[in-house]
């Protein structure tokens, strides 16, 4: 015989009552049902469903990004929901109520999903607008389409000592690479036997014995700075200079100097003290301890090294203060030298045509690779010539 169907409220669903089982062992004649428990099914009429389709749609109003919607659309219509739940409880009303509910509940979800859809639309075309907005290009602005670089360091620092001397209101002189022995030599006051003259130390140009080479200082640039426009004379010559070194972490065949030359009327060696304090205040910042040590330099007499207090270790806090022995900077001796220079000699005076008896002058020479080194801590000087564009991106644009 059929069983009779359950009673059911207007277009709902009742599901039929548990069925108590009292504890059991499974036997043929007594089995235990291994069936999950099905989960209590909604209420299937207009008030219920029409409920849920009003919440879904005020939801989805009240979205304002598709990110929003997908959680609306997941929360209304996804397996949890109410309307969801409510379409896979009609397989278990009796068949004449199936096709009323059926029809309640496909109407309510064709409600929701046609609102979901149109408001997918709306915000994505919102979202797609803004991002080309957010995202526009000119596309009439000029493209640097090679990747940026970055100024040498050493032409950076070679701009800042020429920025010194013109503010101070020197001249920047230039001259060939290329020199005559005479220029760079003879008319330095250099005798004819000096060791810088020998193939271990200069570079002559070919043929032997054409009196031609590449200049190991920028010293002949004071020589003709002073043949063409004579004295007084305040210029700074900065440049690249040769010798016949093989590269390693301090040398380097090819390297940059820059010289100083002042020639006027009572000049003494106090204005070369005065200027180079100035210099190195202007590279390293503060107010540097200096001191002259003397030495010999054929150019130049009376003739001095000057060093620096330095600047890295304790030192720097003044005279009364110890170097740090460790200190990679000064050595643990708390000085650094800075370069040679003296005043002109009398004799490179009259080998420029200027009257020693009316003038004086002080020069000066300093390689700027070891000032880069000592400024900005550069270990190696093979670093310098490399090639590796990232030595310069390190140090930026400097202003």
């Amino acid at each position: 015989m059929r069983r009779p169907a359950p009673r059911l409220l207007e277009w709902s669903a009742v599901p039929a009552p548990r069925r108590a089982h009292p504890p059991a062992h499974r036997t043929k004649a007594n089995p235990v049902s291994e069936s999950p428990s099905t989960p209590d099914a909604p209420v299937i009429d207009e008030a219920s469903i029409g409920a849920a389709v009003d919440a879904a749609l005020a939801a989805i109003a009240a979205a304002t990004t598709t990110a929003d919607l997908k959680a609306v659309r997941i929360a209304h219509t996804g397996d949890a929901a109410l309307l969801s739940r409510a379409n896979r409880a009609i397989k278990d009303l009796p068949k004449d109520q199936k096709a009323a509910a059926g029809k309640l509940v496909g109407q309510g979800k064709g409600r929701v999903q046609k609102e979901l859809a149109a408001r997918q639309q709306v915000l994505a075309a919102a979202e797609e607008e803004a991002a080309l907005a957010a995202e526009t290009v000119d596309v009439t602005l000029p493209t640097d389409r090679r990747p940026r670089g970055a100024a040498h360091p050493l032409t950076t620092l070679q701009d800042r000592i020429e920025d010194f001397f013109v503010g101070i209101g020197w001249e920047i002189a230039e001259g060939p690479e290329i020199e005559s022995e005479w220029m760079n030599f003879d008319a330095l006051n250099a005798d004819p036997e000096h060791p810088s003259r020998s193939l271990q130390d200069t570079l002559y140009v070919a043929p032997e014995g054409s009196g031609m080479l590449l200049r190991t200082q920028t010293s002949p640039v004071q020589i003709r700075a002073m043949l063409e426009r004579g004295a007084p004379l305040y210029v700074a010559c900065p440049g690249t200079v040769f010798r016949a070194d093989e590269i390693d972490a301090t040398h380097s065949p090819v390297f940059h100097q820059v010289e100083g030359l002042a020639i006027d009327k009572g000049l003494t060696m106090a204005h070369l003290v005065g200027t180079l304090d100035a210099l190195a205040a202007h590279l390293f910042g503060g107010a540097p301890i200096t001191r002259l040590r003397p030495n010999h330099f054929p150019f130049t007499e009376p003739s001095a090294e000057m060093d620096f207090r330095c600047f890295r270790c304790d030192a720097r806090l003044g005279l009364d203060h110890d170097a740090d022995p460790a200190c990679r900077v000064c050595g643990g001796t708390g000085w650094i030298e800075m370069g040679g220079c003296g005043m002109v000699h009398p004799n490179v005076l009259r080998a420029a045509g200027v009257d020693p008896e009316e003038y004086q002058g002080f020069a000066f020479g300093l390689g700027i690779e070891r000032i880069l080194m000592l400024r900005n801590s550069v270990a190696d000087m093979r670093d310098m010539v490399e090639g590796d564009v990232r030595f310069s991106q390190h140090y930026g644009t400097e202003i």
